[in-house]
């Protein structure tokens, strides 16, 4: 019988539509005599709640990935519970010679539950959604361990008490990989990776993640504060890159970006960092306005991207849309910073007349960075045109452990600005802001959103709902 072991990190549901799911996990190093790694593969099965499993399947453990893998379950059935289990297993085979016939000794493995999304277009979606995780490292200790893993814990608490969720959204600064900006800061492949693999196997994040579909964005503090702003040629000959592969193994590779065939394999290597999926009565952008950015051109994403989600956001499905940005569409805040959309009015503009334009309603967008958590309301409304809003709800921080924005910092009364008027769009409704650790969860309906913020440790402080 072959043991079967624990996973080195994860698992980690990422993306689930109607009828398959990406499970991300990782094995242990371990390097032979002669210097090479040695070959370590994947194995996972699944099974609907109450039946039995399918046969298992497997896939490659890589150097080149941080020996980390994915397992891809297709052939799904949609709005289903599914168990599965997931491991690793040292093998000196090449992966078409491993045999599900053999037998397995599945006790170390670990395990998780998701639900496949739904294809009722009126189904409400619960999604719980925030930014800014601090992990402090320096000099090989770390700190805050237990305090910013407990926002964790109040979810899946409520997750224990009857509370359904079918998704977790992650936009942005998922590590600090800048601790202090230039004392300890990551610099290599190696160091970003390590970084990844403590944040995200502290044990409440990683239950959460092992059995919810987790969809995340970047932001600076995976490269560095404020990237690319004070960036060097050197910066971005050898740290971005470093950076950037890391994002790449342990945030993207289980996003819906990367298409695989029939046979649950990659085909392509990505090219660009935002994607879109839907689920129930919700459409969803998840945008990169991190490495698009060109100060000189005034762009905080490239002209593809901005193609993309103009066409997303018309292309007439009726649903909710959602577009998750790591920093704040709006409110802008009072002191100018060039580093959220304020400082590109000029696309803000764009992607707000496409919306006049073409009278798309129930446009929503996500977004954290701040360090302070709320929601507004823009009227966006065109003289002799029905009404139109958007909608702009903020949460951040997870956990950081130091002084908070204030509510009073943003502007939150009168008008949000184009490039030619000051006085553009005129802002309805503010909620109160919290500025302190929290998550928010998000109920939708084809008609309505219910926004709850909750502090770190579980406790309501915002209830506010918008007619869509």
């Amino acid at each position: 019988m072959i043991e079967i072991n624990s996973l080195n990190i994860g698992p980690i549901v990422g993306h689930v539509d109607t009828n398959h799911a990406r499970v991300f996990g990782g094995a242990t190093y371990e390097c032979l005599a002669n210097g090479e790694p040695r070959r370590a593969f994947g194995i996972a099965r699944i099974k609907k709640i109450g039946g039995s499993y399918r046969r298992p399947i497997f896939f490659k453990m890589s150097p080149n990935f941080d020996m980390t893998g994915l397992a891809i379950f297709q052939d799904l059935s949609s709005d289903e519970s599914y168990d599965y289990q997931m491991g690793w297993f040292y093998s000196d085979k090449e992966l078409d010679e491993l045999s599900a016939d053999q037998s397995w000794d599945w006790k170390a493995c670990d395990s998780g539950r998701f639900k496949t999304a739904t294809e009722n277009s009126n189904e409400q979606i619960n999604f719980v959604f925030g930014s800014c995780r601090y992990l402090l490292k320096l000099f090989g200790g770390n700190w805050f361990d237990s305090r910013g893993d407990k926002t964790f814990r109040s979810i899946l608490r409520q997750m224990e008490n009857g509370t359904q969720l079918n998704k977790l959204l992650m936009v942005g600064d998922q590590i600090y990989a800048d601790d202090l900006k230039f004392i300890g800061a990551d610099s290599n492949k190696d160091e970003f990776c390590e970084r990844y693999r403590e944040a995200f196997s502290q044990p409440h994040i990683s239950q959460l993640m092992a059995n919810i579909p987790t969809y995340m964005t970047l932001d600076d503090h995976e490269i560095e504060d404020n990237w690319p702003k004070h960036a060097t040629e050197k910066d971005h000959l050898t740290k971005y890159p470093h950076a950037i592969r890391a994002y790449e193994i342990y945030q993207l590779s289980h996003s819906p970006l990367l298409p695989h065939n029939n046979k649950g394999k990659f085909i392509a290597s990505p090219d660009r960092y935002f994607y879109s999926f839907s689920d129930g009565c919700c459409d969803f952008f998840v945008t990169d306005t991190r490495t698009e950015r060109d100060y000189d051109e005034g762009e905080i994403i490239g002209e593809e991207q901005m193609d993309e989600l103009l066409a997303w956001l018309n292309d007439g499905s009726g649903k909710v849309k959602l577009i998750a940005s790591a920093v704040p569409f709006f409110p802008d805040t009072k002191k100018a910073n060039d580093d959220k959309w304020s400082a590109f009015k000029q696309q803000r503009d764009q992607i707000i007349e496409h919306i006049q334009l073409n009278h798309i309603e129930k446009v929503v967008f996500l977004s954290g960075d701040v360090h302070c958590s709320m929601s507004a309301e823009l009227d966006i409304s065109v003289e002799g045109q029905p009404p139109l809003k958007i909608l702009s709800i903020i949460s951040s921080s997870f956990f950081w452990p130091y002084p908070h924005m204030k509510r009073r910092q943003f502007k939150v009364s009168g008008y949000v600005a184009s490039e030619a008027n000051p006085n553009a769009y005129a802002i309805t409704k503010v909620t109160k802001g919290f500025s302190g650790d929290n998550f928010t969860r998000v109920k939708v309906t084809p008609s309505r959103l219910v926004i709850e913020v909750f502090a770190r440790k579980g406790g309501l402080v915002s209830f506010e709902t918008f007619d869509l």
